[in-house]
């Protein structure tokens, strides 16, 4: 809950970085990458290319809409995580709950990444599946699911959940400013152990991520813009 938080985070920066370095210092390509016949303006067209992912669209519409489901969702993720943080007038322009969507969010996640991990299963997609593949995609789904028990405990069970946004707001405003507490609220709580395995996955994927396949994430638009031109 503080150190193994703390040393994800740093494995997560630091990886990324020693990543991009490597790939900035690397021979240039010699052959083109770029799409014909060209399309102006290029930087439009690899915006759109990132975002609406048209070529998938296009030859594979169901996985498309699986994959815009959950790229949507995942923001929304982020975006709740920083409410869970700091209190972020901007947002609350229209008032809500935190989180979104009173728990469809991770609904939303958990299925798609269901989908995702079955259809790994499925030729050809087997053949050209290794390790890598259904080992993040299960940190993703434990990561949601046990995220998701608390806020679905949150906004539909009949018990409610002991636990509030002021507890884990107190601990995650204090592992940003570096000076950790964990409220006596949350320790004492009988879900805490839902809270420590939620945290747990999510260390491990953070760890996993600047060595895995998710990492086009940070190099979608550049190349995208080298194809475009």
């Amino acid at each position: 809950m503080v150190p193994m938080v703390y040393l994800a985070f740093a494995v997560f920066f630091l990886g990324i970085l020693v990543r991009l370095i490597r790939l900035m210092v690397a021979p240039k390509q010699t052959t083109t990458l770029q799409i014909f016949p060209e399309k102006k303006p290029a930087w439009l067209y690899s915006l759109a290319d990132a975002f609406f992912l048209p070529t998938i669209g296009k030859h594979k519409p169901l996985l498309w809409v699986f994959l815009m489901l959950y790229h949507v969702a995942f923001l929304l993720l982020i975006i709740g995580h920083l409410e869970l943080i700091w209190d972020i007038k901007l947002l609350q322009v229209i008032p809500h709950k935190i989180f979104l969507g009173k728990g469809l969010i991770a609904l939303t996640l958990t299925i798609c990444l269901v989908f995702f991990l079955f259809r790994r299963f499925k030729s050809p997609y087997r053949e050209i599946s290794v390790t890598e593949d259904f080992f993040l995609l299960i940190l993703l789904i434990f990561t949601v699911l046990f995220g998701g028990h608390m806020n679905w405990a949150y906004h539909w069970s009949e018990y409610g959940f002991d636990l509030s946004v002021t507890e884990f707001r107190e601990y995650l405003s204090s592992m940003v400013k570096f000076k950790p507490a964990l409220p006596s609220a949350i320790t004492g709580s009988p879900h805490y152990i839902i809270l420590v395995l939620h945290v747990l996955f999510a260390n491990l994927f953070l760890i996993f991520f600047p060595f895995s396949k998710i990492m086009h994430s940070f190099f979608t638009i550049p190349l995208n813009k080298i194809r475009r031109g």
